[in-house]
């Protein structure tokens, strides 16, 4: 399929059931990648930004994977951070290697119904989440986020294109061991949006381009409000 049009082909951690070796591989490797530019670092700092310094302030990270921002974030900052997945068995390694951090939470929730009040936290990040919804659903999920958020939403997820491409998949192919994160990391640059496309999506939302990293990266983090 062409890079032109966004690929509906599913990944393998979208499947009913998931191997837990495997899934422990892909996690430890999504954590190292997430080390690379336009990762972890990038929605740190944007997250930081949008909270510019306000007391008490809180976090949603939904679909949040092995937990690995909620630790680098905390690290930067004494912050609560709510930790939410909508995978139990993922959101069970987060819980183990989040063990003993203050300002934590967990909660097992699905961006497009999140359980939580209007505006119950400062800022909602997702990252490498959108792009696992189609159009009508990722709209859901800007509109849960911007519910919840009393002050922006930030989403750091890849980007559709050809060059995209060639450079999220090049550390994939080298790096990469597990079966899930070759499949997925070469499926989930077909099926991200265009920035164009996620913006026309976050606007259905309500949401508006408030900042965002540079375009160029196969990687990009935007902060809405």
């Amino acid at each position: 399929m062409p890079l032109s049009t966004r690929s509906s082909e599913l990944e393998l951690l979208d499947g009913a059931e998931l191997d837990p070796v495997e899934l422990r591989r892909n996690l430890r490797e999504m954590a190292m990648l997430n080390r690379l530019p336009g990762g972890v670092s990038s929605s740190v700092s944007a997250v930081l930004g949008a909270l510019n310094g306000r007391a008490d302030a809180s976090v949603l990270d939904i679909g949040a994977g092995s937990g690995d921002f909620a630790r680098r974030l905390i690290r930067r900052r004494a912050v609560r951070v709510i930790v939410g997945d909508s995978r139990a068995e993922i959101l069970a390694m987060a819980r183990r290697n989040l063990a003993g951090t203050k300002g934590v939470e967990f909660v097992e929730a699905d961006v497009r119904a999140l359980p939580l009040l209007d505006g119950a936290v400062d800022v909602v990040h997702a990252s490498l989440l959108l792009h696992h919804l189609p159009p009508a659903e990722a709209v859901d999920a800007f509109r849960e986020m911007r519910r919840v958020a009393r002050q922006a939403v930030v989403v750091n997820d890849l980007r559709r294109g050809l060059i995209p491409f060639v450079m999220s998949a090049a550390p994939v192919l080298a790096f990469a061991r597990s079966r899930y994160t070759r499949h997925d990391g070469l499926a989930s640059a077909r099926r991200a949006y265009t920035l164009p496309e996620q913006d026309a999506l976050a606007a259905q939302a309500g949401l508006r381009v408030a900042h965002r990293t540079p375009a160029w990266w196969p990687r990009v983090t935007t902060l809405y409000r």
